[in-house]
């Protein structure tokens, strides 16, 4: 298998709006490229059609060579695609544990039962705790979701996503909205994740330390075209990229 994830010529547009051009656009398994660009160059709206928030007006989305473009964002999930921070299924008053316990069960089949003895998940709750130990809260299984710091939501979120077996992540903006204390927490998570070695991360972020740190290439979209791919080092050097937009490729503040 060549690629896990492609798009031919894929498209949207919002009435005259094409907020995403013609992007062809390919990630090979357990690869870790990040997608930069200026406000309004179409990232999350890409994010979007991969996940199938939205569906294209033109173009194609394929998983390992499968066209998916018309699946629904639960049947991609299914699949094998998770889009951080849009998880649904987290229970505010269940521990953190539970959470994930119960994501892992879900991929197994099983039912949760209110009165079934706990016992009788214990291999779902290894499996859980293993996963907790990845996103450095096993420390917090014990604690009820809706009591966990904004920063240690985001990393129930991801464990949730890796409890559902997800074979690509997309990652959107995985720092947004935290202290400068939480984020070298999450940036170890996304570290430990990759280190496994067995998972694709599709990354949106704007601190290029953090993007040239941990990506093994760079795609960069402008006003929703692909205007640039390749290695972090090319990305840096590239004078069109440069041109294009000189100081806000520089600035973590940029949204």
């Amino acid at each position: 298998m060549k690629n896990i994830i492609e798009t031919k010529e894929l498209t949207i547009a919002f009435g005259g709006h094409v907020a995403v051009d013609k992007v062809n656009f390919t990630v090979p398994p357990n690869h870790f490229k990040s997608i930069i660009g200026p406000n309004g160059a179409g990232k999350t709206t890409f994010f979007n059609l991969l996940s199938g928030q939205l569906s294209p007006t033109n173009g194609q989305v394929f998983l390992k060579g499968e066209d998916i473009t018309k699946l629904s964002p639960t049947a991609r999930t299914r699949k094998g695609i998770g889009r951080s921070f849009q998880i649904t299924n987290v229970f505010p008053n269940l521990t953190v544990l539970e959470n994930v316990r119960l994501a892992v069960q879900s991929v197994a089949g099983v039912r949760y039962q209110m009165f079934k003895h706990f016992r009788k998940y214990r291999q779902f709750e290894e499996k859980a705790l293993h996963i907790l130990s990845l996103v450095l809260l096993d420390n917090k299984a014990n604690a009820i979701a809706k009591n966990l710091a904004h920063g240690e939501k985001r990393k129930l979120e991801i464990a949730m996503l890796l409890a559902l077996e997800t074979e690509v992540l997309l990652l959107d903006e995985p720092t947004a909205g935290m202290s400068l204390e939480e984020v070298p927490a999450i940036l170890e998570v996304i570290k430990k994740i990759k280190a496994e070695g067995d998972r694709t991360i599709i990354l949106i972020e704007h601190k290029m330390d953090m993007i040239l740190d941990l990506s093994d290439s760079v795609m960069v979209l402008f006003n929703g075209r692909l205007l640039a791919d390749g290695t972090p080092t090319e990305i840096m050097d590239n004078e069109t990229v440069q041109s294009a937009y000189l100081g806000g490729l520089y600035d973590d503040t940029a949204s």
